[in-house]
């Protein structure tokens, strides 16, 4: 019978087999990440519609009323596919009252930059279908008809699309009514989003909403 045909070694003989395992580990944690933002896309886990920056931002307000609100856990991702766990807010209409926010970024041999951003002194900030990616929140706060620890993918007082992922923790109520709100986030998002006395101005140095 005659010999079987044999498949030639690549060049280099083993090491080109040690060179092609390396590959093949190297891939696999590439291959994992986009696997895993495939899955979270297709159930809604991705809070923000857009990459994320790298630096968090912060937000305070004198008092914020709001209707249709809800709460639940969920990821943001940066322009190099990191995900990063976010509790994202919803509010179907909300009406905040002396609203801040401010960003500090560092650069090279200028130092701190502050960009800061307030409006509302006189009339309230208005924003319907409100999404906030925060990683901090803070305040004095009163809910009416609240429902603690919904299943996230059934939410259904707060903006159309604030869902999460089934089986997670979530929480929503009617209305809400936060005052000295302070929070640190990666993302906001809104269908309208209404300024009024709207005032910005970048300076030196490191300042803060709080």
């Amino acid at each position: 019978m005659a010999d079987s045909p044999k498949l030639s070694e690549p060049p280099g003989g083993s090491a080109g087999r040690v060179r092609w395992r390396r590959f093949a580990v190297l891939t696999v944690p590439a291959v994992a990440v986009t696997a895993g933002l495939g899955i979270a896309l297709a159930q809604g886990a991705l809070a923000a519609s857009f990459a994320v920056s790298g630096q968090q931002f912060k937000v305070s307000a004198k008092s914020l009323e709001g209707e249709g609100f809800a709460q639940y856990g969920s990821v943001d991702v940066n322009a190099r596919q990191e995900l990063i766990p976010v509790a994202v807010t919803a509010i179907k209409e909300a009406k905040l009252h002396s609203l801040c926010q401010s960003v500090v970024t560092t650069l090279p041999v200028i130092g701190d930059i502050s960009l800061n951003l307030t409006a509302g002194q006189k009339s309230p900030v208005e924003a319907s279908n409100l999404f906030v990616d925060a990683t901090q929140l803070s305040g004095d706060a009163v809910f009416s008809n609240i429902e603690i620890g919904r299943d996230a993918s059934t939410l259904d007082k707060g903006p159309a699309d604030a869902q999460g992922m089934q089986d997670l923790f979530a929480q929503q109520a009617d209305t809400v009514s936060i005052s000295n709100l302070q929070q640190t986030a990666w993302a906001t998002n809104a269908g309208t989003f209404k300024l009024s006395g709207l005032n910005m101005n970048i300076s030196k140095g490191k300042k803060e909403c709080f």
